[in-house]
C-alpha cells in the first residue's frame, strides 16, 4: 500500500461534479485535457512551482521523502522478521522488541507524511472547494494502522503467551549442582552404607584388609621355605 501511494497520483484530487479533473501525486500532477477528456500527467513539483510557492514545494517534497523512507523501514522490518523467526528460540525471545520498534517507527514516519498533506490541504490556497483527499491518503492510513496493530500483536504475544519449550542457556558463572552426582561423590569419599552397619566400606577397613593379605602371604612364603628346607634335609640324609 505504501508503494502504491508513491506510484499513484491520487493524494489530493479536484472532483467538482463527481468526475476527477486534477490530481496530485507525490511526484506527478495529472489533469484532464480540455475538449478531449484525455488525462495528461507531468512531473510535480517543478522548478516553476517552487519559484511561485517555495514553502509548499519544500513541504510536498518532504512528504515524498518520508513516504519513501517508510518503504525502506518496512523492508527492514521484513528482514528482521526473517532473521528472528529463523534464528531460534533465543532470537525470538529477544527480537520481538526490535521488530515491534521498527514497525512503530515506520508507522510514525507515515503519520508524519500524512500530517503534512492534511495541513497543506487545510491551509494552502491552491486547494479550494471541490478538492478532496484521495485514494493514496487512505492507503497510507490503512498502512500505518496495520503496522500499529501488528506491533501491538507482537508485544501482546511476547508478554502474555507462554514461552517456548527448549534447552535453557547455562551461564558460565553458575552451574546447577546435580544431586545424584553429589551423592556418588559422597559415597566414594565416605563409603557405601548398606542395611547392616557391618557391611560398611571404609578406607581404614580397606587398609586393614590389605595388611592382613600381606601377612597371610608372608606366612605362606615362610611355610613354603621351611617345607623345602625339610625336604632337602631328608633327601640329603
Amino acid at each position: 500500500m505504501t508503494v502504491a501511494s508513491i506510484a499513484m497520483p491520487r493524494w489530493v484530487s479536484y472532483i467538482p461534479d463527481g468526475e476527477r479533473k486534477i490530481s496530485y501525486g507525490l511526484h506527478s500532477r495529472c489533469s484532464e485535457k480540455l475538449g478531449s477528456g484525455e488525462t495528461v500527467c507531468e512531473p510535480f513539483p517543478r522548478e516553476s512551482d517552487c519559484d511561485k510557492d517555495a514553502s509548499f514545494c519544500n513541504m510536498w517534497r518532504t512528504v515524498g521523502f518520508l513516504i519513501s523512507f517508510a518503504v525502506v523501514t518496512e523492508l527492514c522490518t521484513l528482514v528482521s522478521f526473517v532473521v528472528i523467526v529463523g534464528g531460534g528460540v533465543q532470537r525470538r525471545a529477544a527480537g520481538w522488541q526490535v521488530a515491534s520498534g521498527v514497525l512503530v517507527f515506520a508507522a510514525v514516519v507515515q503519520c508524519a507524511g500524512m500530517a503534512i498533506v492534511a495541513y497543506l490541504y487545510d491551509h494552502d490556497d491552491r486547494f479550494w472547494d471541490g478538492w478532496h483527499l484521495d485514494t493514496c491518503f487512505h492507503l497510507v492510513t490503512a498502512s500505518w494502522s496495520i503496522l500499529i496493530l501488528t506491533s501491538l500483536g507482537i508485544i501482546a504475544s511476547a508478554l502474555y503467551l507462554p514461552s517456548e519449550d527448549d534447552y535453557e542457556l547455562i551461564t558460565d558463572d553458575y552451574v546447577e549442582q546435580d544431586d545424584r552426582l553429589l551423592s556418588r561423590i559422597a559415597a566414594w569419599d565416605n563409603g557405601w552404607k548398606g542395611s547392616n552397619s557391618s557391611e560398611e566400606y571404609s578406607y581404614q577397613r580397606d587398609q586393614d584388609g590389605m595388611s592382613d593379605m600381606s601377612s597371610i602371604g608372608g606366612r605362606k612364603v615362610s611355610d613354603v621355605a621351611s617345607f623345602k628346607g625339610r625336604r632337602d634335609s631328608s633327601v640329603g640324609g
